[in-house]
């Protein structure tokens, strides 16, 4: 683990598009974090770190960068196949690990990656920061505050039909496929909503109309718990009609949530009488991933995001995918 008497010297490792700046922001802007350096393969993507953060070092090389002796914690924001592969190559050299979600590709990585952690006693966590989505927090507390009662079925969507674009996201190969981007964030929530052991996930996946592109255009996973609750998540690149982002069903009332709106809309039970009301959504807070890192590293507060609830989301959607290849329901194996 870091040192306690010192701030954490972090580096970022991937400057892409957007969230690799994201990343440096929120390190800079959390107290016992200080941003050290950015690494990325692609020269152009070092100048554009530069320019943003002048006084942080800038690597083209992820061995020559962890030559540094200063660096406690890595934080990786590249291709969904290549986290694991860097993740092993940081830990191994000694260094706090966070990748961006998803985890890795397959349950093997991402246990790989676990065991690695353990055997070096190093932090290993996953940017699952939608845990901190205002919409989430405020369904969240709702449910945990019992006003729908016991939860026994949810339904999940995202998407439209629109081309998925060209960028690697739309590559199966480099991306794990369309479950993996948006399907992370929703699965890692259901699993939060429904704290319980998932017996078997059945998949669907459609390969229809966008030919040009090897992602699916359409994925459902539905995710049975040991209750008997069914979560029935759907992402789409071919639905010409909407539906609900979120619909809840429990056995005291439900909760629907629309897409555009900053409530949702709760209905619950009193004494046999349905009474409706909207609930605001809470303010997003995707920095508190961050202050729980150094608060975990500086003074062994409890880690929010573990890797082994990392690796349930991957084993869910790795799942899914045998079901719908195999035809069959899939057991989960962590």
């Amino acid at each position: 683990m870091t040192n306690k008497a010192k701030n954490v010297g972090c580096v970022v490792v991937g400057y892409g598009a957007y969230m690799g700046k994201y990343h440096c922001e929120w390190i800079r802007n959390t107290e016992g974090l200080s941003l050290l350096a950015v690494c990325d393969v692609n020269p152009d993507r070092t100048e554009a770190a530069k320019k943003d953060f002048p006084r942080v070092k800038t690597y083209n090389d992820l061995d020559e960068m962890l030559k540094e002796q200063d660096i406690d914690l890595v934080t990786i924001v590249t291709p969904h196949n290549t986290h694991a592969q860097l993740a092993l190559q940081c830990l191994r050299a000694g260094r706090n690990v966070i990748v961006e979600k998803p985890m890795c590709v397959t349950t093997a990585e991402a246990t790989a990656m676990i065991e690695e952690a353990k055997k070096r006693n190093l932090m290993l966590s996953v940017f699952h920061q939608r845990r901190y989505d205002g919409d989430f927090l405020a369904m969240k507390e709702a449910i945990d505050k019992g006003l729908i009662g016991n939860v026994f079925h949810l339904e999940v969507f995202a998407g439209g039909y629109n081309h998925p674009g060209y960028v690697w996201r739309s590559d199966k190969k480099t991306s794990g496929g369309a479950i993996y981007d948006n399907g992370a964030h929703f699965i890692d929530q259901i699993l939060n909503l429904v704290p319980e052991r998932v017996v078997g996930v059945a998949g669907f996946f459609h390969k229809l109309v966008w030919k040009d592109v090897t992602n699916e255009d359409q994925v459902e996973a539905v995710i049975r718990f040991e209750s008997g609750a069914i979560a029935d998540l759907q992402i789409s690149s071919v639905a010409c009609i909407d539906k609900a982002r979120w619909r809840i069903l429990g056995t005291k009332g439900g909760i629907l949530d629309e897409r555009g709106e900053q409530y949702f809309k709760a209905i619950t039970m009193i004494e046999g009488i349905p009474a409706e009301m909207k609930i605001k959504y809470k303010d997003r807070d995707w920095p508190a991933y961050y202050r729980n890192i150094a608060d975990h590293l500086l003074r062994g507060a409890e880690l929010k995001v573990k890797p082994e609830e990392a690796r349930r989301v991957i084993a869910v959607m790795e799942a899914a995918e045998k079901s719908s290849r195999r035809g069959r329901i899939e057991k989960v194996p962590v």
